[in-house]
């Protein structure tokens, strides 16, 4: 496999911003198993004080694609929730609409199918991963591990354990009314969803998240999604998301070496 370290400007943000990408290599996958000119891709958000290299730091993910015809591009959105803040950095614009133009330039070989175009992340990327996933319809599976999918619905309980002050939370979301909070939790998005794209969560039952999380699972759950929701003992910690990137990775149709298959 390759990896990237892209440098572009991002007209959203009218700034320079940095993604990290793996691009597979054909000498690591059987020959007749790719497709060279439709290549699946995965976008892999990042949690709180994470950034573009975080999964390629934190976790084996090279190892668990080297046999699987996949790219995966991993942006950088620092503390914005994925969202266009109100201080007006558009987050989610630069993210959601510009990033995959961007990277269709610098790999024409990627698919623009969205049978073939998944999105995940952890805890903050969580959010983004099904904030995006619902708003767009492009995504074919999406993922959150840890993710703090009740934000909005239970901006109490990140600010009891996020060491951020109410400034910043209203920076990004505006203000912490529930009329205005409404604009951002995952019920609002999934009005926008047209139910084909295929969810899957998971968080630990000793995560600080797990309350808020189930909530807005269960609502999203009630609103007919095709969400597949599990649990088990853990916490927020990266010893776990990369367990649970193996499990997702498994479910997506992405070509593969089967004596090989995410080891």
């Amino acid at each position: 496999m390759a990896t990237f370290e892209i440098e572009y400007f991002s007209e959203s943000l009218d700034m320079a911003r940095h993604v990290s990408v793996i691009y597979p290599d054909a000498a690591d996958v059987a020959p007749d198993l790719v497709d060279c000119t439709d290549i699946p891709v995965l976008y892999l958000l990042h949690g709180m004080n994470g950034n573009e290299n975080s999964w390629r730091k934190r976790t084996a993910i090279e190892r668990l694609i080297r046999h699987t015809n996949l790219i995966v591009i991993m942006p950088n959105t620092d503390l914005a929730w994925y969202t266009n803040t109100t201080y007006g950095l558009n987050y989610y614009d630069a993210i959601a609409k510009e990033l995959p133009k961007v990277m269709q330039r610098f790999f024409p070989n990627m698919s623009r199918k969205r049978e073939k175009t998944f999105i995940a992340g952890l805890s903050m990327g969580g959010y983004g991963a099904f904030k995006i996933g619902l708003s767009t319809n492009e995504y074919a599976y999406v993922g959150a591990f840890s993710g703090a999918l009740g934000i909005g619905m239970d901006l109490d309980e990140l600010e009891k354990n996020v060491d951020k002050k109410p400034a910043y939370w209203q920076g990004i979301f505006g203000d912490l009314t529930r009329e205005n909070l409404k604009k951002h939790i995952m019920t609002t998005f999934a009005k926008e969803h047209d139910k084909k794209s295929q969810f899957y969560t998971w968080c630990g039952k000793e995560d600080f998240l797990f309350g808020s999380n189930q909530k807005a699972v269960k609502a999203l759950e009630d609103m007919g999604l095709n969400l597949e929701s599990t649990v088990s003992h853990g916490t927020h910690d990266w010893y776990y998301w990369e367990q649970q990137l193996q499990v997702f990775l498994k479910k997506l149709p992405i070509d593969y070496e089967e004596e090989e298959r995410l080891t």
